[in-house]
């Protein structure tokens, strides 16, 4: 997959970095030249670029590019123009860092469903989130074993948990399901209410917009979630 990383702060460039050693390709933005000469060698292409600047973004491949990561923290400011602007060029996906509660209220009603908060979340676990298709987010329990919030591909819909047998065919266990649906605030801003299902059995059967709480080791998770 194609990143663009723009904010190459101690959270942006571990990103980067991670994800690079992952077999992605990423480019790195940042409007100070020092930062962007420190990971010029470490990813594969480091830009030196204001991105609140509309003009300047159109040198980006956007149309290209998997995921747009907006990791900018020191500048509230410079971080919401530089969202709005992937927002103008309609950027595929859109991730976008918040620094305090107001910051992320704004990013919510400019419609960014992704939001980092690297205070709380650190680079590790968004660069598995953003490897894996179906990540929604993970816990790492040892070296070996997590515990990952996911979308089940489309071959384990509508079936019973009895029938796919998950221990069995995969090594993973399937602890619990969690249902989502949209709903909108006092704001206007529309968001979504999670709630947590029944702890999985046998009968379960898991819907196209359900999320599955899984448990395992990430290789066999990773077989689960490329499943075609």
């Amino acid at each position: 997959m194609k990143y663009i990383i723009i904010g190459l702060g101690i959270f942006g460039s571990s990103l980067a970095e991670k994800l690079t050693q992952a077999g992605h390709e990423v480019i790195g933005v940042d409007k100070v030249m020092s930062k962007v000469e420190l990971l010029k060698d470490k990813i594969a292409h480091t830009i030196c670029l204001d991105a609140s600047d509309a003009q300047a973004i159109s040198n980006l491949p956007l149309k290209d590019t998997d995921v747009v990561v907006i990791a900018i923290g020191e500048d509230a400011g410079a971080n919401i123009m530089a969202t709005a602007v992937m927002k103008q060029y309609k950027a595929k996906r859109i991730i976008s860092r918040a620094v305090t509660p107001l910051h992320r209220t704004v990013l919510e009603a400019m419609g960014i469903t992704e939001i980092v908060h690297p205070e709380e979340e650190t680079a590790d676990r968004w660069a598995k989130k953003l490897n894996v298709k179906g990540i929604i987010d993970s816990f790492e329990l040892t070296d070996d074993h997590y515990i990952v919030e996911a979308k089940l591909p489309e071959p384990f819909l509508d079936k019973p948990l009895e029938e796919l047998n998950f221990p069995n065919k995969y090594n993973v266990l399937v602890l619990n399901v969690v249902s989502e649906h949209d709903t909108k605030d006092n704001s206007g801003i529309t968001k979504k209410i999670r709630k947590m299902q029944a702890m999985a059995n046998s009968q379960t059967v898991i819907k196209a917009n359900d999320l599955v709480i899984l448990y395992g080791r990430m290789n066999d998770i990773k077989r689960v979630l490329q499943k075609e």
